[in-house]
């Protein structure tokens, strides 16, 4: 994984430890969000919105309803521009 990607894999771990009190252990790449991290789609829509704030990118939810595992969550990141 390259420093971008890490980068961005620290803060959705960051993120998700402080929005839905996980263990910084469990949100590994292949971690799923619904099956093992039982984020639901309300919870989903609370992680898009604090990922936004966080890593300053424009993401919309037809966007993000693709993912399914952390390493989506990652890679759909790392493809977004840096808004301006």
């Amino acid at each position: 994984m390259n420093a971008e990607k890490q980068n961005i894999l620290d803060q959705v771990r960051d993120t998700l430890v402080d929005l839905f009190e996980l263990e910084p252990a469990e949100i590994v790449p292949e971690a799923r969000l619904y099956e093992d991290l039982d984020i639901d789609s309300i919870d989903a829509v609370d992680l898009l919105v604090d990922l936004k704030k966080s890593i300053n990118v424009e993401i919309s939810p037809s966007q993000f309803k693709q993912v399914r595992t952390i390493q989506d969550v990652v890679d759909v990141l790392a493809e977004l521009p840096a808004k301006a």
